[in-house]
């Protein structure tokens, strides 16, 4: 049965659609979402809270001219159905598929690439002073979340926007916050009224008949803006808006098509920045997904009938749940130990520690730079802060590992969760470049684990340590090959010999070095023995042991899940250099490029990080000798 979705060519189409039909098209923009999250897992309730919204904005903008620009990107899917991929929409997050996210590449109404946060604000204002420096007429329009409105970026970017004065359109894509219905009505009611074509012409009108009274004119002016701030003040939270210079608009019931679009076309005609403030809930029109707005905001696939998530396989434990929980151990043994995060606490782990430690437990918001330098403060006087961060994530607070904390050689613990490659979330969420831009870092101790039982101690020693100290895990589930009671701490810095072979030795660190135990056996069938060391530390090297493996072995091969560039390999080779020695080396990792979506299976395949193809490039390096 053909549907409006199905027949819509254009986005221009909308504009003949009847308020009836865009409510018909946001039903079936939501079943053509929930139909295809389910197989493929994504993220489901920030995309349904924005149907409406986004529909609104396709009706009022011309896209591609007008520029969307789409903080974070997760809410988007209803934007990317209605711009071209409706045919290719099952393919989301899949191999060689559409990506989760917006994509210049993928489509000209993609017009900024995104996955971290609180950056639209700052793009389209450099889109602006684009427009304006080629004396364009388009519109950009950057939306936003509430979340992303906690970093320090979207308050510069605000504060610069309010400054330059150019034309644009902030949206605010309020989930969270409580307003009275009656208090949102009128607020909604007043903002459409006032900023609709005849009240600022009048505006406009008056304040030039008043510039011409004399004597008294100009302060009548001052008055009248005054009693404007204090009713918009009295009616609505936007006088923190104004303060950087922007009109405020609404609150705006986000899911009254009628309402926003007569919003965005009276907002549209207005010169200078602008927030319109909508309301929106995450979720809606899924049950499951409005009841629990949290499991459904990046979900696997699952059961739409029933909102059942499919079970897990495995019956392993994550790394992260198991980082959760004996984090909770080690709080219990010593009241210094606590826990940061950044707008993360379910995803680092961290809801135990915050039911059982709330005193001991702070969650920042989306603002990594803070929360390394506030755990640098916390660690000043005495505490030993764990700051949960996934790896992609810690590149925004860079300078504060650097200058905060390890310049100063503060006891700041990095709980750097999915290191490595992450799967689905592609390029933007892939953790490879962690271990190149901490190595050479003075006075930072960078672990990276091969199991659950090495995280464990891991996380022992480093609050042991004085200084900063970094264990690295990876997305997805532990061995659930061993455990025990009894957690001993690390000797830092060495490493330990798992296999002996007299063909080649491979040096791997974390999820590399259970791939190069099973290539090994793989190898052992060709009567090619190798040996197999599990570094262990990145930061600092087993001087002694990798050392002795460049004397005595014929060749080296390390292996990590990690860029080549500046990485594991790149210091195994600068060891052996400062020592004068230059044993064959085979360096095996991830090329200089960013690296697309897929199962983390399959990407390892494709690179290389497999046990079959670190077997065979072990073969062929061999025969080369």
């Amino acid at each position: 049965m053909s549907t409006l979705l199905d027949n819509l060519e254009s986005t221009s189409d909308l504009n003949d659609f009847s308020p009836a039909e865009l409510k018909q098209l946001a039903q079936e923009l939501r079943a053509k979402i929930i139909d295809t999250v389910s197989q493929t897992g994504g993220h489901l309730a920030s995309s349904l809270g924005t149907v409406e919204l986004t529909l609104a904005l396709h009706t009022v903008l011309t896209s591609p001219k007008d520029k969307i620009v789409w903080d974070v990107g997760h809410q988007a899917y209803a934007h990317k159905l209605l711009t071209g991929r409706l045919d290719t929409f099952d393919t989301l997050r899949q191999l060689n598929g559409i990506s989760g996210f917006p994509k210049r590449q993928e489509s000209p109404h993609d017009c900024f690439d995104v996955g971290h946060s609180s950056t639209s604000i700052s793009a389209a204002l450099g889109m602006a002073i684009g427009r304006d420096n080629t004396e364009s007429n388009n519109k950009v329009v950057a939306v936003i979340g509430d979340g992303s409105l906690t970093a320090g970026m979207a308050f510069e970017a605000l504060n610069h926007s309010g400054h330059l004065d150019r034309d644009m359109i902030i949206i605010l894509n309020d989930n969270e916050m409580s307003i009275s219905p009656n208090v949102g009505a009128l607020s909604s009611f007043l903002s459409r009224k006032m900023t609709s074509r005849f009240f600022v012409r009048f505006k406009k009108e008056t304040e030039t008949f008043l510039n011409s009274v004399p004597l008294f004119g100009k302060d009548l002016i001052q008055l009248a803006r005054r009693t404007e701030d204090s009713f918009k003040a009295f009616v609505t939270p936007g006088m923190l808006f104004e303060a950087f210079g922007i009109e405020y608009v609404g609150p705006i019931d986000g899911h009254n098509m009628e309402e926003l679009i007569e919003t965005l076309k009276n907002v549209s005609h207005l010169q200078g920045p602008s927030l319109i403030h909508v309301i929106t809930k995450k979720g809606k029109g899924y049950q499951p997904a409005e009841d629990n707005a949290s499991l459904f905001h990046g979900v696997g696939p699952f059961n739409k009938e029933t909102g059942i998530i499919d079970a897990p396989t495995v019956k392993a434990r994550s790394y992260t749940s198991i980082f959760g929980e004996y984090l909770c151990q080690l709080a219990t043994q010593d009241k210094r130990v606590s826990a940061i995060t950044a707008a993360m606490s379910s995803g680092t782990g961290l809801l135990p520690f915050a039911d059982q430690f709330p005193e001991r437990f702070f969650d920042v918001g989306i603002a990594e730079q803070h929360a390394v330098t506030m755990a640098a403060g916390m660690a000043c006087e005495g505490m030993r802060p764990v700051v949960a961060i996934y790896s992609t994530f810690l590149q925004r607070a860079y300078d504060n590992v650097l200058h905060d904390v390890c310049l100063q050689n503060l006891p700041v613990t990095f709980a750097l969760d999915r290191g490595g490659l992450v799967g689905a979330d592609g390029p933007t969420h892939h953790g490879v470049f962690d271990l190149s831009y901490l190595r050479h870092i003075p006075n930072i101790t960078v672990a990276v684990l091969r199991d659950e039982v090495e995280l464990k101690r891991a996380m022992l020693t480093a609050t042991m340590h004085d200084g900063p100290f970094v264990y690295r895990y990876p997305r997805g589930n532990a061995l659930g090959q061993r455990d025990s009671s009894t957690v001993e701490p690390f000797n830092i810095g060495e490493s330990e010999q798992l296999r002996q072979g007299e063909h080649a030795t491979i040096i791997a660190l974390g999820t590399c070095v259970q791939t190069a135990l099973e290539a090994a056996e793989l190898l052992a069938k060709e009567k090619i023995e190798v040996s197999v060391i599990d570094a262990r530390f990145l930061k600092p090297l087993d001087e002694k042991n990798l050392l002795n493996a460049a004397r005595t072995s014929p060749c080296l091969i390390t292996i990590e899940e990690n860029v080549l560039a500046g990485g594991f390999g790149s210091a195994v080779m600068e060891l052996c250099e400062q020592h004068m020695l230059y044993p064959k080396i085979l360096r095996l990792g991830l090329p200089d490029q960013f690296i697309e979506q897929g199962t983390q299976e399959e990407l390892r395949q494709i690179y290389g990080l497999d046990a079959t193809s670190i077997s065979n490039k072990t073969r062929d390096f061999l025969s080369k000798f």
